[in-house]
This record gives structure tokens, sequence and C-alpha cells, in this order.
């Protein structure tokens, strides 16, 4: 359940930085959700591998 009320955070927060006044927020702003979405989908690949037991990525290791 928490994931989805940090998505509709997420979504409420987007919307606000949706309304940024210059090219040069709005660019910081895509920066700053692209680290977070890289973060996010490092997480996942971890929970998954582990939870299946095998190599997704192609690192070597599971997890």
């Amino acid at each position: 359940m928490g994931i989805f009320f940090d998505l509709m955070q997420q979504d409420e927060l987007e919307k606000q930085r949706a309304q940024a006044d210059t090219l040069e927020d709005r660019v910081e702003i895509l920066e700053q959700e692209l680290q977070k979405t890289k973060a996010l989908l490092i997480k996942t690949l971890q929970v998954l591998e582990t939870h299946v037991g095998k190599d997704i990525d192609g690192d070597g290791k599971t997890g």
C-alpha cells in the first residue's frame, strides 16, 4: 500500500513542479526525476533478482 501512496505523492509533486517558470528549472526538475527513477529501478531490480534467484541485469550476481 505504501508504494501507491508514494506514487500519488510523486504525482502531486510533479504537478507542482510542472508549473516552474523557466526552462532551466524544468531541466533541473527532469534531471532530479531521472535520478530518482534510476534509483527506484535499481532497487526494484535488486528485489526482483533476489525473489527470482536469477541474475537479470547480467552483472554476475543476484540481488
